[in-house]
């Protein structure tokens, strides 16, 4: 098991890549259609969007958590 102090960045990488290979995925079918090459360019989409995608979450994530503190209503 993974130590819980890393759980944050366990959140993003796991976010990040189920993120990432949804949205790359729809992007590369409306491209290039459900062909036999779709998944070799799917592939090579989606690693490259996760690489992007991984440190971007890390990057935002404290500030939409700021942002959501200022626009919920904390629980009585």
């Amino acid at each position: 098991m993974i130590p819980a102090r890393f759980a944050p960045v366990v959140f993003g990488l796991i976010l990040s890549g189920l993120m990432s290979s949804i949205v790359s995925g729809i992007a590369t079918a409306r491209a290039l259609g459900l062909g036999p090459e779709f998944l070799h360019h799917w592939l090579y989409s989606w690693l490259a969007s996760w690489a992007v995608a991984f440190p971007a979450v890390l990057l935002v994530a404290p500030v939409t958590r700021r942002l959501v503190a200022l626009l919920v209503r904390p629980a009585p």
